[in-house]
């Protein structure tokens, strides 16, 4: 089980964008993730007539590393830490190191 899973509010805790809020779009195997919103870059497009796409240069957003982002705890509405335990169930679940809250409650 994944600490971050697509979906979730999260906040960039360094680089150019720290402090920006957006939800978590994408995650890629080698440990960058994307933020809606977040760590928009300009893309230079040539245009293509046979899938009838227009040039330009259109904004996008970029990759992040995943260590530069934390978990949104909507409670104190701080970054947080995750980490994974078992409930009554015997499943895995996730909560919030700080309160000990589930995440997905």
């Amino acid at each position: 089980m994944q600490k971050l899973k697509t979906g979730d509010e999260v906040i960039v805790i360094a680089g150019k964008c720290k402090g920006e809020r957006g939800k978590l779009t994408k995650i890629l195997t080698n440990g960058r993730v994307f933020v809606e919103g977040v760590n928009l870059i300009k893309k230079h497009v040539k245009p293509n007539p046979n899938a009838n796409e227009q040039g330009g240069i259109i904004e996008r957003e970029a990759a992040f590393d995943a260590s530069n982002i934390a978990i949104l705890n909507s409670s104190t509405d701080k970054a947080d830490k995750v980490g994974i335990k078992k409930n009554d169930d015997g499943e895995n679940v996730r909560f919030f190191k700080s309160s000990g809250e589930l995440v997905d409650a």
